[in-house]
């Protein structure tokens, strides 16, 4: 079968949708299903066709709306002209997944909507109450609609009135083997400080400036390091130095995959305070990594929070209870904890596209 991934952006950027599509797409390939990944590139440099893993990937040119509302130039048209046995739309906020559900009546559609259900600014917010009656005819053009999480999935029935027999929960999975991998190759070496992990995409809504707000409370050995891009970087930074810990907040941006993992393995707590999450693909990673974490009790970060391996802090963020609970967790052994794997949620999504191909 001829399978197009189609997502507002992919690979070398970082992110949950980016993740995703990449993880299932060079399993895709592996087992000898034809896949071409249809993406945006918001800098206008990248290459237009490429070949990663194995997964052919074409690019288009795109902005974004906000920031938020990804629009992909002659991506519609150019999937609508070729022979696609299927189509895969991944975001809900991406302008391509509701072009590409009205123009391309003929062909299966599978739509993955990674929809948190929030908006974090007042511009945001009121998009996206415009877009939501046309934003929901995605879904009703959908022949199955998949959802990473059971927050997510109860969001959808309840956001957009979609009946619960057209919706399939396959969460996102782990690289077991490649991190294990990456643990057996890291080197022990001396540290000198211990460090915070973060890795997310740098917005207000994501709650890495309560981490440095932390951080003038928390002993001077330990550091933060965020990896990640986005618009709030600066606002991140004036913080750091406002607050006198300019030199212990490092960033990080567009580090390989193999260096990511790495960083997974060597820090000491793993911290996520996002106000508003699909599933929190980065907590999982850093918990198979061995690494303790923190999250946010909110949307589908409250169902990583176990009190054992991984703690919640609630919203609003008291800076004293985070504060607390980094010292509480740093340094924590993860105990034994089931994660799915990528395998396992490509075989389910096969099995979906082998259904939806013989009706």
């Amino acid at each position: 079968m001829n399978i197009a991934q189609v997502c507002p952006r992919y690979k070398p950027f970082i992110g949950g949708i980016e993740t995703h599509v990449e993880e299932i797409s060079k399993r895709l390939v592996k087992r000898g299903w034809n896949i071409e990944v249809i993406t945006g590139d918001p800098t206008w440099k990248l290459k237009r066709n490429e070949i990663l893993d194995g997964v052919k990937v074409t690019r288009f040119p795109s902005i974004s709306i906000s920031n938020s509302y990804h629009f992909i130039l002659g991506a519609a048209n150019y999937i609508n002209k070729r022979n696609y046995d299927l189509i895969h739309i991944h975001g809900y906020h991406a302008l391509p997944s509701l072009q590409v559900a009205l123009l391309c009546k003929k062909r299966k559609l599978v739509f993955t909507p990674h929809y948190k259900g929030f908006s974090h600014s007042a511009i945001r917010s009121l998009l996206h109450k415009t877009y939501r009656p046309i934003g929901r005819k995605i879904f009703l053009k959908a022949d199955m609609i998949i959802c990473v999480s059971s927050y997510e999935k109860k969001k959808i029935i309840n956001d957009f009135k979609i009946p619960e027999n057209k919706i399939c929960l396959i969460p996102n999975g782990i690289d077991q083997e490649k991190i294990k991998e990456n643990q057996t190759q890291i080197k022990p070496k001396a540290k000198k400080h211990k460090t915070i992990l973060c890795v997310s995409r740098l917005e207000s809504y994501k709650g890495i400036q309560y981490l440095i707000e932390a951080l003038p409370k928390l002993p001077p050995n330990i550091h933060l390091k965020i990896i990640g891009t986005g618009p709030f970087k600066k606002k991140l930074l004036k913080l750091a130095k406002k607050l006198g810990v300019k030199d212990r907040v490092h960033f990080i941006h567009n580090l390989p995959r193999k260096e990511l993992l790495r960083e997974y393995a060597a820090a000491d707590l793993f911290v996520l305070l996002s106000k508003y999450e699909a599933y929190g693909l980065t907590v999982a990673e850093a918990l198979a990594s061995g690494t303790p974490c923190i999250a946010a009790n909110t949307t589908a970060l409250k169902e990583w929070i176990d009190n054992k391996n991984c703690f919640g802090v609630e919203y609003p963020i008291d800076i004293e209870e985070l504060v607390n609970t980094i010292n509480k967790v740093m340094g924590r052994k993860v105990g034994a904890i089931k994660l799915p794997s990528w395998d396992e949620s490509v075989k389910k999504l096969i099995a979906i596209y082998e259904t939806l191909s013989r009706q």
